[in-house]
């Protein structure tokens, strides 16, 4: 019987930050029934995957393999021989000590299908994230990367130093931390001047990126004593010195935090770009998932409520969220929008406006404050007694004004055009960084997602989930969401002077706005 035989991308997933993968690996992550990968990959670019897609760690840390090469190689070959799509997921590029070579011969031998792709080098991008380009027409226009690292069968007395002292300008060392002096030694013996200048960096392009500098005679001794650990890429050269002018991202306002966001991924994208562009690192554990209501007799309500839009004299959208869902309804059961013309049209906050804008709808009212009270306030004085209200929200809605309409005489009709839903996916590695202390700002855009965040963390087996966020600076979009974090015991570090998404990053850049 023939084998089906699957096929292997062998990607290059870049030097750390997510966004530096090419297109093309990106589309090998999205097609893979199984994604192999390791530690210098960043997780967030799993999240692409398939729901279904099979995921192996074979990552090796310091003083520790999870699988020998020669297991990897045959791991993949195995995967393919059972008819599935695999995508190697390797840090850097996998032809820059990728050892991409052994694992593609492999391949070969079994006469499986498999593409190279290659990805941007830690070697190049590395330095540039720390402000040092490796060539400059100033300083020199030749680079060498070279490998760091000592294998039985191969050691430094193999390279020819004496070439690499003499006629290279800038020498970029991969996984060399640990032989950092005998790196330098050689070098100086070899005609490099003890002044040459000398930088690390470690984890570049994240954000616990780190950059130490000194000189051949000097950096040994430095790192030594900064404790500086690997993984880190080490530059040799006078382009070192262009570091303090050049250096560009350690400037950026949010630049060494991770920030967690806690809002559903559908609309998490704009907080999530927001951090990204401000030098941050966004992780995404939505806990959080939207969809339209699943109780019977929520959905024959609110399709109630859409057969008879004619009859309503105000329709109020209070999110983004209640447009989009509200909308999507209309177009499931084919309801004409030109059924509203009697309405007027409500919204709570610029964002819900803009979402109605888009859909051709220019809302009546757009309060100052964007809460219930604040539209209230500013349609009190148009409001009549007995006009009908449509008031299409999430299942969790406050009652306040749903309440205060009816006291002023109206009729209320409340529908749920979607409900929250808790959501746990990826947890296992929040955890992990919580408990590694690696989270450094918790976002909270609502109270569910407070109380969401906090029942997700106790079903993954955490018993004091308050406890896990000591030490986590907290930030609030608006004061209900702030009183329900206080309720739950946390203490709160930004708070939004308004409740968007661009005032909740403004509190986190200027230091906390008003916690209270």
């Amino acid at each position: 019987m023939a084998v089906n035989k699957g096929r292997v991308f062998l990607v290059g997933a870049g030097p750390g930050d997510p966004k530096l993968i090419s297109v093309r690996g990106m589309e090998a992550i999205q097609r893979a029934d199984v994604i192999v990968y390791d530690r210098l990959a960043n997780p967030r670019l799993l999240k692409h995957r398939k729901p279904e897609a099979e995921l192996i760690f074979v990552g090796k840390l310091p003083d520790k393999h999870i699988l020998k090469q020669e297991e990897i190689n045959q791991l993949l070959v195995d995967l393919a021989l059972q008819g599935k799509v695999v995508t190697r997921l390797k840090g850097g590029d996998p032809s820059v000590f990728g050892r991409v070579g052994e694992e593609a011969e492999l391949l070969a031998d079994h006469g499986i299908t498999y593409d190279i792709i290659p990805g941007i080098t830690s070697s190049i991008a590395v330095p540039t994230y720390a402000g040092i380009p490796v060539t400059h027409r100033d300083f020199t226009s030749s680079v060498a990367i070279v490998t760091g690292h000592e294998y039985p069968n191969k050691t430094y007395s193999s390279l020819n130093w004496e070439h690499l002292a003499k006629a290279i300008g800038t020498m970029v060392f991969l996984m060399g931390v640990a032989n950092l002096e005998q790196i330098c030694r050689e070098l100086i013996r070899c005609g490099k001047p003890p002044e040459m200048p000398v930088a690390l960096v470690r984890w570049g392009t994240w954000a616990d990126q780190a950059t130490i500098t000194g000189t051949l005679a000097d950096i040994t001794e430095k790192v030594k004593a900064a404790d500086f650990k690997s993984p880190a890429v080490i530059i040799v050269g006078e382009v070192v010195k262009l570091r303090d002018k050049l250096s560009w991202i350690e400037k950026k306002p949010l630049f060494g935090k991770r920030v967690l966001v806690t809002r559903a991924r559908s609309q998490a994208s704009e907080l999530v770009d927001l951090i990204d562009d401000l030098g941050g690192e966004p992780v995404e554990f939505p806990v959080i998932r939207l969809q339209p209501p699943s109780r019977p007799e929520a959905q024959e309500a609110l399709d109630r409520a859409l057969d008879n839009l004619q009859e309503y004299d105000w329709i109020i959208l209070t999110s983004v969220n209640g447009v989009d869902f509200f909308f999507r309804r209309l177009r499931e059961r084919k309801i004409d929008v030109r059924r509203m013309g009697k309405a007027h049209i409500a919204a709570v906050g610029p964002k819900t406006a803009e979402a109605l804008a888009e859909r051709g709808i220019i809302a009546n009212v757009l309060p100052a404050k964007f809460q219930g009270e604040g539209i209230l306030d500013a349609i009190q004085g148009d409001l009549n007694a007995g006009q009908k209200v449509l008031l299409p929200t999430a299942d969790l809605a406050r009652d306040y004004l749903p309440a205060r309409l009816k006291e002023l005489g109206l009729e209320v009709t409340e529908v749920d055009v979607y409900e929250n839903v808790l959501s746990m996916d990826d947890g296992e590695e929040i955890i992990h960084l919580l408990q590694n202390q690696s989270i450094h700002i918790l976002t909270f855009t609502s109270s569910s997602t407070v109380t969401n965040l906090l029942e997700a963390l106790k079903q993954l087996g955490i018993e004091d989930p308050q406890s896990l966020l000591q030490g986590v600076e907290i930030a609030c979009i608006g004061p209900k969401t702030a009183e329900t974090v206080a309720q739950a015991g946390l203490p709160i570090t930004y708070m939004a002077e308004e409740a968007t998404v661009a005032s909740l990053v403004q509190s986190m850049i200027q230091g906390g706005g008003n916690p209270t």
